[in-house]
């Protein structure tokens, strides 16, 4: 119970300075809607599918993967400014759990990027895109688990290397094999077949399928599940490595 109440309580702080400064979350949206608006009128001619609907399937999924991946790599940014200004250290002193330190935050990062998503999925649905709501949710499960990870991941390094100037070509480097290797743009189908084994070790990959699937109505494909059990196993994986790191920093 200490937890849930802690982990409420830091959650809600960093919802409220996030609130007070809500051009982030507008930022956000702003370059998946370009890519809404002006990438995907060009996917139904490239990809040979015969609707506007079909495309849209085949690339708001990926769409929102991307959103969810890039959120959250580059959340640290904030905590190394929180590092630099002492208020990590002044924890020290509250008998606030050390997990909830990093819960409440990678949560608000959570409910930031599945507020972004709800907006870009209504943008789509004026483009003809149709999605079943249970699927949805469940894509959207799929989203917030792969921003949870990513988030604690970033937390975590950010708190190893203490540095923006390091921080930032570090999640780059990250950041780009995985998006050229999940399919995120275009799916893997098109691409040669030794790209396609090299993705398959790439775990966000599976998370495209699976949300692709979700998308047009397969509920029972083997990705949606695949997607889910590998989001979900790196998601407690990452925010058990970054909350031993930040129980570390605040001893």
């Amino acid at each position: 119970m200490k937890l849930l109440r802690d982990t409420w309580l830091i959650f809600q702080r960093q919802a409220l300075l996030l609130l007070r400064n809500p051009v982030w979350i507008l930022v956000g949206v702003f370059q998946p809607v370009m890519y809404l608006l002006l990438f995907a009128p060009l996917l139904k001619p490239a990809l040979g599918v015969r609707t506007n609907a079909e495309a849209y399937e085949i690339f708001v999924p990926g769409l929102l993967v991307l959103l969810a991946i890039f959120g959250g790599l580059f959340q640290g940014f904030g905590l190394i400014a929180e590092l630099r200004a002492g208020v990590i250290e002044r924890s020290r002193v509250t008998p606030v759990s050390r997990l909830a330190l990093l819960l409440g935050r990678s949560l608000r990062d959570t409910v930031s990027l599945l507020s972004q998503a709800v907006i870009i999925t209504l943008l789509a649905l004026a483009f003809d895109l149709r999605v079943v709501l249970g699927n949805l949710l469940l894509a959207y499960l799929m989203l917030a688990l792969i921003s949870l990870m990513t988030s604690a991941m970033s937390y975590g390094v950010a708190l190893a290397v203490k540095s923006e100037d390091v921080l930032a070509p570090l999640m780059n480097t990250v950041a780009q094999p995985v998006l050229l290797l999940s399919g995120i743009l275009l799916p893997l189908t098109f691409a040669p077949g030794w790209l396609q084994g090299v993705a398959d070790w790439n775990p966000f990959s599976w998370a495209v399928d699976g949300t692709r699937a979700l998308f047009r109505g397969d509920l029972g494909a083997p990705a949606v599940w695949q997607g889910l059990v590998i989001m979900a196993v790196l998601a407690v994986a990452a925010v058990t490595w970054a909350a031993r790191l930040f129980a570390r920093s605040v001893r």
